[in-house]
């Protein structure tokens, strides 16, 4: 698989069946991460890999209850940075823009390992940084929710979340977010 396909496939799927979180899985996933590029090499990212079942449960009280369907998850990865780890030039602070770019690289390497790898913004930041023992200078951003994807659609869903597993939710046309040349100028590529 090239990174065009990988682009192509990542879908942020919902029906998940569980998987077995290897080794060489934590750690093709960590290296993915690990190459990601970053101001000057800051490298702000922090990640909690959660697998082990009992603390899987602790973090389902995290959720928001629009994602019960992440409850299927096999691995839970809290995703986490703070400014101080990254550049601030003047008023420009760095730190959630590379552990973005981190997080793109592994949902990429996650697809190419055949997973699906959703970040969710629905669930509380102070209760899974209580359950995970995230210091308090640290800005909690995403929960990527990993599992494979299942091939009956999950009966938690909503009707919405239902019409997503099956087609893919509409995108912009890039000539509505790419200028050429200067804001206004409209993109011909």
């Amino acid at each position: 698989m090239d990174v065009v396909d990988a682009i192509r496939r990542r879908r942020a799927y919902r029906s998940l069946a569980p998987v077995e979180i290897t080794p060489g899985i934590l750690s093709a996933l960590a290296g993915s991460v690990r190459l990601a590029p970053s101001c000057f090499n800051n490298q702000p990212w922090r990640l909690v890999f959660v697998d082990d079942p009992v603390r899987l449960e602790a973090m389902h009280e995290a959720l928001s209850p629009g994602n019960a369907w992440a409850r299927a998850a096999s691995l839970i990865i809290a995703v986490f940075s703070r400014e101080e780890d990254d550049c601030v030039i003047k008023s420009r602070t760095y730190h959630q823009f590379d552990t973005g770019l981190g997080v793109g690289f592994l949902l990429l390497r996650a697809v190419e390992l055949g997973l699906v790898a959703h970040p969710i913004a629905g669930f509380s930041p102070l209760k899974t940084r209580k359950i995970l023992d995230i210091p308090q200078d640290y800005r909690v951003i995403s929960l990527i929710i990993v599992g494979r994807r299942a091939s009956e659609t999950s009966p938690v869903l909503s009707a919405g979340q239902v019409s997503a597993e099956k087609n893919r939710p509409a995108r912009m046309n890039v000539e509505d977010f790419i200028h050429r040349n200067r804001f206004g100028q409209p993109f011909t590529g």
